[in-house]
């Protein structure tokens, strides 16, 4: 029997997750800030596109180091790199940031965070979100396209273009770790 999208019965394929779960997957080490004296890690991965709102994670890195001792690994590349590097030094806290380029081994890095900031303006899913969230990595997003139905529980939405919300949402969520 064919439907109105011309599909006959038993011949579509649902695929439920397409995150590698057993290449993103939680370590069984303690956050990095347990073994680091206190300090934060933070962790954004996006191909750097003006769309990503590199600066924005970048502005909110800036107040939340200011409340918690923290560091920021930028994981990517892209037209928007220098941008966002130039704003950590005009806030003053360009030392705290780290620009680890393009990694194949995303799934190496994520797991040493205690958080994951996306900001950007537009996003169906939000890859590197899913991917950071299978590494139990909570996450504060823009509250853009389907990230709420990603994120849901495991972490907090803020509105576009508020570094602001996303400093004081991240904070919130370092402070009160669920584990």
């Amino acid at each position: 029997m064919a439907s109105a999208f011309y599909v006959v019965e038993g011949e579509v394929e649902v695929v439920h997750n397409f995150v590698d779960t057993d290449r993103f997957v939680p370590r069984d080490s303690a956050p990095w800030h347990r073994r680091k004296g206190g300090e934060r890690v933070l962790v954004h991965a996006s191909n750097f596109r003006p769309v990503k709102r590199v600066a924005d994670v970048v502005r909110a890195f800036g107040a939340i180091q200011h409340q918690l001792p923290a560091k920021l690994l930028l994981v990517g590349d892209g037209p928007d790199r220098e941008h966002a590097l130039a704003v950590a030094d005009d806030l003053g806290c360009g030392h705290r940031v780290e620009h680890l380029g393009v990694r194949d081994d995303l799934e190496n890095v994520l797991p040493q965070a205690d958080l994951f900031l996306s900001a950007s303006q537009t996003e169906s899913f939000g890859l590197s979100i899913l991917e950071a969230m299978s590494c139990g990595v909570p996450c504060v997003s823009t509250d853009v396209g389907g990230v709420s139905e990603v994120v849901g529980d495991a972490g907090k939405l803020v509105p576009l273009g508020d570094p602001g919300a996303m400093a004081r949402a991240a904070v919130e969520a370092l402070s009160n770790p669920s584990d």
